[in-house]
């Protein structure tokens, strides 16, 4: 613990110093998983905590750990479980992390039973604005409630957070994973919904919708057994395959399930093959296997590599043979590396279940952009900066990830995310602002302000109004200058962008993260190491 607060006090002196001039800045972390363009970033003044990327202590006693805020998750995974344990909220990408969790918007695949992370944050060390170092928990009556609550999703406006208290519930081996088909949005949303009830005992749920006749809806239960005769499946290993394909290319020859029944799987007559019933797959995945599932192609976005270097072809060859490059800590190098942000739609968006089937509908018919993801979260009251049910706050949401190239055009981009940005304001969503978000002020604050009364009277209160609000760290700046000059039109051209984008990647050697990450499976104690093709 001297370590982390002879760091603090240096992050506290720097924080003053600036307070003490008048002056705003910046967070460095060492690293991003914002897809806002990073030129709006360059120049800034900068309180460097790239430093505070430690786990300090998992009490098992307490089922909690104290986590630094660049502790990104696989670290923090691979920390947790070798006392068995594990957060109840993971980022579906390793490399997030827990500071990101806490400051922005996360939720996942456990969210409909846990909600955001930062709902099972115990508490969190923040430096003010004016240098004080304070410890917040949500409790009621603690001093510091108001800030706690003001800062978890306020992208640090408020503070910076220095260290975290992360709850942990216990951790099994395996996941047991279904796979439920289904042949329409109605249907997909409708078997969320079931698949979240808590008749059905699952710890995670999410989905694909491939297309409008073409949904998965995945569900898993934690569990330590693996019956007789099946094979765990992985994602990690270059020679796996993306999760996204795999769950298309096993229900891709199925029925509809039925959405009302709860099927008892039957052994499969061939041994290596998931456990299948009428509309359903079911197979078992190394629980970290499981939180990571998305990592490699990045959800599907890595095949957009394959379309921006048109002679690759997308094979598996040269998916195992590139491995290194399509990790999501390379990818978002890449993204950014490359210019190709400016043109890449990255939106998520919380909507109401019943404004779900329109909300597609647009994304079909305006940017035809498939997969869409589909996770179910439980969202709190507000005032907050989350996606929650406007008015009534706490209740269920679904989140639709629309991740896809948009126009090459720049103007015709820009209308594109406006146009969407409309639509979801139309239809009583929120969107997530870790990604493009071109509202004015006003609009912006239209579609927040419930939450910016109390948010300005906090900034007040800790002395925060001389850092930047929400909505000038996530705002788009259309015609910023940066955006013109020869190197955006050298990067432009194909594919320059794109080598320097990798570039970038090689230089990072973030590759190296992940060869030497620990919570991959590779067997048991007994040495299994088998695993479906």
């Amino acid at each position: 613990m001297e370590r982390h607060r002879q760091a603090v006090r240096l992050v506290s002196s720097s924080v003053r110093a600036f307070f003490e001039r008048s002056e705003p800045y910046r967070i460095w972390h060492g690293s991003t998983n914002s897809t806002r363009p990073p030129h709006q970033k360059a120049g800034a003044r900068l309180v460097d905590i790239s430093s505070l990327k430690n786990v300090l202590s998992v009490d098992t006693a307490q089922r909690t750990a104290l986590v630094e805020p660049n502790v990104p998750m696989d670290r923090l995974v691979e920390s947790t479980l070798k006392y068995g344990l594990v957060p109840p909220v993971v980022m579906e990408f390793p490399g997030i992390t827990a500071g990101g969790g806490f400051a922005g918007t996360a939720g996942e695949s456990s969210s409909f039973k846990h909600g955001y992370f930062d709902e099972n944050v115990n508490g969190v060390e923040i430096v003010l604005p004016d240098g004080e170092v304070v410890f917040a928990r949500p409790d009621p009556g603690d001093k510091y409630e108001d800030l706690f609550r003001g800062a978890a999703g306020a992208l640090g406006t408020l503070g910076v957070a220095t260290l975290l208290e992360v709850r942990l519930i216990e951790a099994k081996k395996f996941v047991r994973t279904t796979y439920r088909r289904t042949s329409s949005v109605a249907e997909a949303v409708r078997v969320v919904r079931e698949e979240c009830g808590s008749d059905k005992g699952n710890d995670y749920v999410d989905g694909i919708l491939f297309s409008k006749d073409h949904g998965v809806i995945v569900s898993g239960q934690m569990t330590d057994e693996l019956p007789e005769g099946e094979r765990v499946q992985t994602f990690s290993h270059a020679w796996d395959p993306w999760f996204y394909m795999h769950v298309r290319d096993l229900t891709k020859g199925l029925p509809s399930s039925a959405s009302s029944s709860s099927p008892t799987p039957t052994p499969s007559s061939t041994p290596a093959s998931p456990t299948s019933t009428e509309g359903t797959v079911t197979e078992y995945i190394p629980l970290a296997e499981y939180l990571f599932r998305y990592d490699r192609g990045g959800f599907w976005v890595g095949q957009a590599a394959f379309d921006y270097f048109r002679p690759v072809p997308f094979t598996r060859f040269f998916r195992w043979f590139l491995d290194d490059f399509l990790h999501t800590r390379m990818l978002y190098r890449a993204l950014h590396g490359s210019g190709e942000s400016g043109r890449f739609v990255v939106q998520d968006v919380g909507m109401p279940y019943e404004s779900v089937p329109p909300f597609i509908d647009f994304v079909s018919e305006n940017l035809d952009i498939w997969p869409l993801w589909l996770c179910p979260l439980k969202t709190p009251r507000g005032p907050t900066f989350h996606p929650h049910i406007r008015g009534d706050g706490e209740g269920q949401m679904l989140n639709i990830g629309v991740w896809g190239w948009g126009p090459k055009d720049r103007d015709a981009f820009v209308r594109a995310n406006r146009d969407l940005e409309r639509r979801v304001d139309e239809l009583g969503g929120m969107k997530w602002l870790y990604a493009h978000t071109y509202y004015s002020e006003p609009e912006f604050w239209r579609a927040y302000g419930g939450h910016r009364t109390e948010y300005e009277a906090l900034r007040q209160k800790y002395h925060a109004t001389s850092l930047p609000s929400v909505y000038d760290k996530v705002r788009v700046k259309v015609d910023s200058v940066s955006d013109k000059g020869w190197k955006p039109w050298l990067k432009s051209l194909w594919p320059v962008g794109g080598l320097v984008g990798i570039w970038k990647g090689i230089r990072s050697k973030d590759y190296m993260l992940h060869r030497k990450a620990t919570w991959k499976w590779r067997g048991d104690k007994k040495g299994d190491k088998e695993k479906v093709a």
